[in-house]
């Protein structure tokens, strides 16, 4: 009895010193890219001020950084509009002689400058023709098809609410307060009614996405919570957004990356299950047991993820001294670096690479694994973590058999980030239809940025070229890995 209440001590102890992290802590077990540019940027500026003060009072610490600078500024893009500006002297008389001066050559600079962003407004005029002999004729060119009939914004106007909502992470009503500022009123509900329209709109390109992404043979899967607001009980219920993604540039694969999210009130079985009816192939998740339904129909291998059992491990070394969860930790790295060493190669050659380098490691792990969980108390987070490992072997092992299978499912992991960030600034969506839309057009924004396509110029041409009357049967045109600017067409 004695010794089951120390072990419950230690246990209970474990979980505080883990929620103490939780709560006061950094959570990742690397620091965050985004966070060291936060401190670079601070030192950076303190650089910046002390060279501005020596360069005062020195000239010649001042033309040595002009130059370097100038040396290291590189070209600016040649898409980019130039406005000239002429410096010239007033007297072009020789101060010698008083003769003629000739333009012998010319010193040009460029810097880069920004004008804020402008609102304009398009004038559209549809003159009325009538004949003198027939008084009955009126013709007039038909009026052209808008998303928001009646309404004032442009395409262009529309994909950029979109952006800011969704890319940057703006909620509407921060970005009518951005719009107030120049004099724009546009109210938070009428942004809302413009993102709802296009929602609508891009849903069938969004469905089409996801299409394409369960004809893969390989996907990662994750999912995160989507707080929804429920009016009835006056408060927010969690609702999910699952993330399907494909990204097979580790191995040189010729399937474009994506990423589809699915709005679902809630985190179900049955609803994986809805999601992924008809996919075959390998499903790459964390350790969550909705996604074994899947694997039981034989149609679904399951890949599990190395980063989650390591994050069990990595809580508990950072917690206090921990000697077996610094071992596993040491255990996993030499996993990691044999994956650094074999990224970019073909399948082929990574699988030969994971078999003569990796497979002994893991051999060798298991046995280890267990022996320690025999000398642990079974209650404690430890034994939690040895057994999160244990229970999950087989899905872990996966990637040793087959090169097209990555060591971990971190690929949608940073494409869960960007709800994340959403999440936070908008605290929730406004109802599971809001929920919807946030998936939809969350897919199409995450996609653009994983195939180097400008999110911005792509919603507002889509949304153009749908509401033009794009063919529904070349739908596959609109997808962002094969969008293509449609040609502008001369003004008269």
């Amino acid at each position: 009895m004695l010794a089951a209440r120390e072990a419950e001590i230690d246990r209970l102890r474990q979980i505080i010193k883990e929620l103490q992290r939780h709560r006061f802590g950094r959570r990742a077990e690397s620091l965050p890219v985004d966070q060291l540019l936060l401190g670079l940027e601070e030192a950076e500026q303190v650089e910046a001020e002390g060279f501005a003060t020596e360069d005062g009072g020195d000239p010649a610490k001042r033309e040595t950084r002009t130059r370097k600078r100038s040396a290291n500024r590189g070209s600016l893009p040649a898409h980019l509009p130039r406005i000239e500006r002429i410096i010239d002297i007033a007297d072009k008389t020789c101060p010698c002689c008083r003769g003629q001066l000739h333009v012998m050559g010319e010193d040009v600079s460029e810097r880069l400058d920004i004008v804020p962003a402008q609102f304009r407004v398009i004038v559209t005029r549809r003159p009325k023709y009538a004949c003198r002999a027939c008084e009955e004729v009126v013709v007039q060119a038909p009026v052209p098809a808008r998303l928001v009939e009646g309404g004032i914004p442009t395409e262009a106007t529309v994909a950029h609410v979109l952006v800011a909502k969704y890319a940057d992470h703006l909620p509407l009503y921060r970005q009518s307060q951005i719009y107030a500022r120049q004099g724009i009123n546009l109210d938070r509900s009428t942004l809302a009614d413009w993102v709802g329209k296009a929602a609508f709109l891009l849903r069938p390109i969004h469905e089409r996405l996801f299409e394409k992404l369960k004809a893969s043979g390989k996907l990662f899967a994750d999912e995160t919570t989507a707080p929804v607001l429920d009016p009835g009980r006056g408060r927010t219920k969690t609702g999910q957004l699952f993330a399907y993604a494909r990204d097979d540039r580790p191995w040189g694969g010729a399937d474009p990356p994506g990423v589809a999210y699915l709005y679902a009130p809630d985190r179900k079985g049955e609803t994986i299950t809805g999601h992924l009816k008809g996919f075959v192939g390998v499903l790459q998740v964390d350790g969550y047991a909705g996604y074994r339904a899947l694997a039981e129909k034989n149609a679904v291998s399951l890949a599990f993820c190395w980063s989650h059992v390591r994050r069990k491990f990595y809580e508990l070394a950072q917690s206090g001294p921990a000697p077996i969860a610094a071992e596993a930790l040491t255990r996993i790295a030499e996993l990691y670096r044999i994956e650094g060493d074999i990224r970019g190669r073909s399948p082929d050659e990574r699988r030969t690479a994971r078999q003569h380098r990796s497979r002994p490691l893991i051999a060798a792990m298991e046995p280890w694994l267990r022996d320690k969980l025999a000398l642990v108390s079974q209650k404690s987070k430890l034994a939690e973590a040895i057994r999160y490992a244990l229970s999950r072997w087989a899905g872990l092992t996966r990637f040793l058999d087959d090169g097209r299978i990555e060591i971990d499912s971190n690929v949608v992991e940073r494409s869960i980030r960007p709800i994340a960030l959403n999440r936070k600034n908008a605290l929730f969506a406004g109802s599971d239809g809001g929920g919807g839309h946030w998936a939809t057009i969350a897919s199409l924004v995450e996609t653009c940025k994983l195939n180097a396509v400008d999110p911005q110029a792509y919603l507002a041409d889509v949304i153009a070229r749908i509401v033009a009357g794009h063919p529904q049967s070349q739908i596959d045109e609109l997808l962002p890995w094969a969008y293509a600017p449609a040609p502008l067409k001369a003004v008269a």
